[in-house]
């Protein structure tokens, strides 16, 4: 018994080594793709395709449940955006409470006759189309049964008339000039580009006025800050790593930018996950390289979605049982891609790393917490192994956090108050020491669902209105 715990905590160990160290090669990896793109930020030309007549047009899909306290300035921030052509289309999901209501009278909505596509598929019902008296062009609402989700953003591309839809979370801010940057790959590559992605970043604690964030600011609750270090190792270096090398298979649902033809070509949003945004560009990925097409999928760290993040541990975790669902539903669907050559670096680096470091990384975090003690109180392991296991677990996962933290000041600098600074370096600490046990139960939970195939539903977060958001 000795024998067998000495070496499970030997393999730990490697385990939270090699975990770590990848970390650290994906931060490396994006402070080269953030040193290219400060180069290049003079000359992004972004003026230039606001005022290009020939830039790609843009349908924004909203999709909205229960969203009633945030709707509204949401919707109105989106319809401010710089950019030349656009329309935002509302997918109200059978909500239960007054965001319809809201809407009707924020934007003095009409309704009116029309007949939705079929170009992908979805089943709530969908009831009644509405545009706004004012700027018909501009903004659509659609009024469904409620289906989840990806069923709404299906009904949003049957909807949507332009060749680019951007899919944005219901309670999000999209930085004032967001869409033009966000854009700017498909008319640099525009044979090849068929996906981006842009950062979210937690609006919780900041100044918001006229839909727009002024302050970015900490917010006051520990739980927040500790999400926001976690978004930025995770998210913003992470994924802006694996896009560097042509291995992001993640685009967050709350800020994603696809070709419609595509979409349409793969068969839109899959109702049967709820990870579907993860699950939609894993599917591209695959059916692009069944075909032979030689496409891109890019991820851009300057746009910016700011969406409300939990504020209490109890939706907090109910989100990340979701999110490790999803992530469990999608390598199960496209399981014959893992370790595939076919599938290049998709099939042989991303999809196994996301398996074995992400699906799996909760499962051995709770192990490690049973097996180090076990070891030490029968003697298979002594003090001594005791500390390079913390410290190769949970001291190199500070590092790596503190890291990724100070990548994105020196690169953005978008806390502009030391105290900020300082608290997140805190959290960094904490994310690693209690946070990250803490949730290890609820992502169990959710791949434990994923694997019985238990019914999925859209939960949701406890919206207030942005205006709200700045701690006194």
């Amino acid at each position: 018994m000795r024998l067998l715990v000495q070496v499970g905590n030997d393999l730990l160990l490697a385990y939270f080594v090699v975990l770590n160290v990848s970390y650290l090669l994906l931060i490396g990896l994006a402070f080269v793709e953030f040193g290219r793109a400060q180069r290049r930020r003079a000359f992004s030309g972004a003026d230039e395709l606001f005022r290009n007549p020939l830039a790609p047009s843009v349908s924004l899909l909203v999709p909205a449940h229960d969203e009633g306290p945030v709707i509204v300035p949401a919707v109105h921030a989106l319809t401010a955006l710089r950019y030349p052509r656009f329309q935002v289309i509302v997918i109200d999901d059978g909500s239960t409470d007054d965001t319809f209501e809201r809407l009707r009278a924020g934007f003095d909505l009409v309704e009116v006759p029309y007949v939705v596509p079929h170009d992908v598929p979805n089943r709530g019902e969908v009831l009644s189309i509405h545009v706004a008296r004012n700027s018909p062009d501009s903004l659509l609402v659609a009024r469904k049964r409620n289906g989840g989700k990806a069923d709404a953003l299906n009904v949003g591309i049957n909807l949507a008339r332009h060749e680019l839809v951007c899919m944005v979370d219901a309670d999000s801010i999209l930085d004032h000039d967001a869409l033009l940057h966000v854009v700017k790959p498909f008319t640099e590559d525009p044979l090849r580009v068929v996906a981006t992605g842009g950062v979210v970043g937690i609006v919780n604690g900041c100044k918001v006025a006229g839909g727009r964030v002024v302050d970015i600011r900490m917010p006051r609750q520990w739980l927040t800050r500790i999400q926001i270090v976690e978004y930025l190792r995770a998210f913003l270096t992470g994924r802006t790593g694996w896009s560097r090398i042509g291995g992001l298979i993640v685009i967050s649902g709350a800020f994603g930018l696809f070709r419609r033809d595509t979409l349409v070509r793969v068969g839109g949003m899959s109702l049967d996950t709820v990870g579907e945004d993860a699950e939609v560009v894993v599917r591209l990925h695959r059916r692009l390289r069944e075909s032979g097409d030689d496409y891109r999928v890019v991820f851009l760290a300057d746009p910016i979605s700011w969406s409300q993040a939990p504020t209490t541990l109890r939706v907090l975790g109910r989100q990340r049982r979701r999110w490790h669902r999803g992530l469990a539903e999608v390598l199960q669907t496209h399981r014959v891609m893992i370790g595939n050559p076919r599938y290049g670096r998709i099939g042989l680096l991303a999809l196994p790393y996301y398996l074995f470091f992400e699906l799996l990384a909760p499962f051995v975090e709770l192990f490690a917490l049973f097996l180090l003690p076990l070891g030490l109180l029968i003697g298979a392991v002594d003090l001594q192994f005791a500390w390079r296991f913390l410290l190769a677990a949970y001291g190199y996962g500070i590092l790596v956090s503190l890291a990724a933290l100070t990548l994105e000041e020196l690169s953005f600098h978008r806390y502009r108050r030391w105290r900020d600074v300082v608290r997140g370096l805190i959290a960094a600490v904490l994310e690693n020491v209690g946070y990250r046990q803490v949730l290890a139960p609820f992502q169990i939970r959710g791949a434990w669902l994923a694997w019985r195939k238990r019914e999925a539903v859209w939960g949701g977060n406890i919206r207030t209105d942005f205006d709200q958001q700045v701690d006194p």
